[in-house]
């Protein structure tokens, strides 16, 4: 197993989720949720917990800040950006036999069965492009996973918490209290979060998407915040009222997944006019 990357395939990761929030038990209580899952999950995805946990200080998210959100790596369009991404897919795994454009359209079509305004059904169809930090040498830990403040003490309800104590912030001085460097509903805008692709590709669209998507973007990966409450201290009245936003499109993410494969080439047409709508022909990444 390789030290830096633990799970065979990202997507692992999001297999590990749809079993830590299963449809008809998603308003469990947080504390047995955890529980359940830990007793199960697989060694790699522990492993996967172990180094992120450890690894996603408040230096290292500054590093990487510094390293990738210049945006000076690549240009290239969203439809371009998705094929890019496509060359992830690892056909040694056994959970899925669909590509990363399958899984980005099947989001967005359920999406878009469903009505939501054209800007969602965007969403739906690029919201996962940041993981292309896994084709720029990133390790996974890096790119996936639930993310997470750093600066202030870590929430209990995080996953695997107790792998945050092998971390140098778990002691510091600043970074290890309630608030740590922030001030009470200081409001997420002005806090930093663990270092992944949500963080990254949302600097990448933020200037062409309406305000409710760049939040589905930035936090959706962000569960202990949508979906166990936590963090309450540092969200301003504008975080409360935009995480609504959040919370909807995360079914979506987690739970559109089928065997029925789209037919990709028909679909291109409408996804292609959806982007011009809203981007530029090509993207600094």
């Amino acid at each position: 197993m390789d030290e830096n990357n633990p799970m065979s395939d990202p997507d692992q990761w999001e297999a590990d989720l749809e079993r830590r929030y299963p449809p008809a038990i998603q308003d469990m209580q947080p504390d047995s949720k955890f529980r359940n899952y830990q007793a199960e999950v697989r060694p790699s995805v522990r492993d996967f917990y172990r180094l992120n946990h450890e690894y996603q200080t408040v230096e290292f998210v500054k590093q990487k800040r510094k390293q990738f959100l210049s945006l000076q790596r690549e240009r290239m369009g969203v439809w371009e950006a998705m094929e890019f991404l496509n060359t992830l897919v690892d056909d040694s795994d056994p959970d899925t036999e669909l590509s990363q454009i399958e899984h980005l359209l099947q989001a967005a079509e359920a999406i878009r069965t469903d009505g939501h305004p054209r800007w969602f059904i965007l969403v739906g169809l690029i919201h996962d492009l940041g993981k292309i930090l896994c084709l720029f040498g990133e390790p996974q830990w890096a790119v996936v996973g639930d993310t997470f403040p750093v600066g202030c003490a870590y929430s209990s309800s995080i996953i695997f918490h107790e792998f945050f104590r092998m971390n140098p912030d778990w002691g510091h001085p600043d970074y290890s209290t309630q608030y740590g460097i922030y001030q009470p509903h200081v409001g997420l805008d002005h806090v930093m979060m663990s270092w992944g692709h949500d963080e990254y590709l949302y600097h990448v669209t933020k200037d062409h998407l309406p305000v409710e998507a760049q939040y589905m973007i930035r936090y959706h990966s962000f569960y202990p915040g949508h979906r166990e409450d936590a963090y309450q201290h540092l969200f301003s009245e504008r975080d409360q009222q935009l995480f609504d936003w959040v919370r909807k499109f995360n079914p979506y993410d987690l739970y559109s997944k089928s065997d029925a494969r789209p037919d990709v080439e028909s679909l291109k047409p409408f996804y292609l006019d959806l982007i011009a709508e809203f981007f530029p022909s090509k993207l600094a990444w």
